[in-house]
């Protein structure tokens, strides 16, 4: 009771009483939606037997565990007084051993970016578009049997295409940007990358997508269920552990898929095209490894999606690699990108200390009245993601 009268400590009383009022409002909405969904699992469940999309991970084998790691990546902008300290990074975290990968893997396994710039309301749209070139990086220079990406395979192009869009807009104002610039020289690389790890072409490695959150519904829209759930929190009532689903195609978007670029260039062309035509054929396939586990919304690249119907080895693997790196009550992601997401997370709030460190070295060079100092580098919010 204590805990729940600070957390409205500053809250009018009537404001609270009457969001409490509303919840026990949205709480009989959500209750009768979830009875609908169990109302109807087993004629669900039947529509998946009928359609053949419904498997067990012990029809496809027990090969050998496979090494795992996971990439993720957060971004912070500080707004201070006379400018905006902006921060991104990417970890690559391994999972749980044994195994250990024995291959080579050059450090450091992370990649940062720290800079001041200029006020710009936008400038988190680039910082996330540069910190998605690194946890693209990460993922394809890991030598690891499985790459998990924390979120879909698609949220690289969708945050890139935003970062090129509004690098272009500084571009025409003649507004420089360190932001930019690093995103720009990454650029090639990026495609190049990305190209991997969406066409997925290496028998001996797999990259995958696992987004925690998703509104996406193939399986929904393609059986006709209830629109008020997604497909993965249907299929977690549906599912037992141990079942997954076929392989079914990416939802598509309204419009066609699209990435600007920086500049006129054809390599650069070629490598977008290639991207465009490798998402637009991407595949996704929902897995239960563990009764404590919800379950997992797993996006594979089409060549890893056509092997499945003629050899269930890559199938195997990946299925193997899932449930082994989840096999913790409580953690509700695999083990790697779980250890990865708990790291970024921390560099929102490690922000102040960085920028106590540039205030401190600036208070040393400067001669003049550092009071000066203080007042530019008064910070009033700092913006995060990821």
């Amino acid at each position: 009771m204590e805990k729940r009268e600070q957390l409205f400590a500053e809250l009018p009383e009537a404001l609270v009483e009457e969001m409490l009022s509303r919840s026990e409002q949205v709480g009989a909405m959500l209750h009768d939606s979830l009875v609908e969904i169990l109302n109807n699992k087993d004629k669900m469940r039947k529509q998946l037997e009928e359609g053949g999309l419904l498997r067990r991970d012990t029809d496809v084998g027990y090969p050998s565990i496979p090494t795992t790691c996971g990439v993720d990546g957060s971004y912070a902008v500080e707004r201070l007084l006379a400018t905006d300290f902006v921060a991104c990074a990417a970890v690559a975290i391994e999972g749980l051993t044994p195994p250990s990968e024995k291959r080579y893997w050059e450090k450091p396994h992370h990649r940062v970016f720290i800079q001041s710039e200029r006020h710009d309301p936008d400038t988190s749209t680039v910082i996330r578009g540069l910190m998605m070139e690194m946890e693209v990086e990460l993922a394809v220079e890991a030598p690891h049997d499985i790459v998990f990406l924390d979120g879909s395979l698609t949220t690289p192009l969708i945050y890139m295409n935003q970062a090129i869009n509004k690098v272009l807009q500084w571009q025409k104002e003649d507004i420089s940007f360190h932001v930019s610039e690093e995103l720009i020289k990454r650029f090639k690389d990026f495609l190049k990358f990305y190209k991997d790890i969406l066409e997925s072409s290496r028998t001996d490695k797999l990259w995958v997508g696992m987004p925690k959150y998703t509104a996406r519904r193939e399986l929904g829209k393609m059986l006709n269920w209830s629109s008020h759930y997604d497909d993965r929190a249907i299929l977690t009532t549906i599912l037992s552990p141990g079942e997954f689903t076929s392989p079914v195609p990416l939802e598509k978007p309204q419009q066609q898929w699209h990435l600007r670029l920086p500049d006129e260039d054809k390599e650069l062309e070629r490598l977008r095209n290639e991207v465009l035509s490798a998402i637009d054929r991407l595949y996704v396939i929902y897995y239960r490894p563990h009764n404590w586990t919800p379950v997992f919304r797993i996006e594979i690249a089409s060549s890893i999606a056509s092997s499945i119907a003629t050899n269930n080895s890559r199938l195997a693997v990946l299925l193997q690699g899932v449930k082994y790196q989840s096999g913790t009550p409580g953690i509700m992601e695999p083990y790697p990108l779980y250890i990865a997401d708990r790291m970024v997370k921390h560099l929102g709030r490690a922000i102040p200390a960085f920028r106590q460190t540039a205030t401190r070295r600036m208070t040393e060079l400067h001669q003049g009245d550092i009071g000066e100092i203080f007042f530019s580098m008064h910070g009033y919010r700092t913006e995060s993601g990821r």
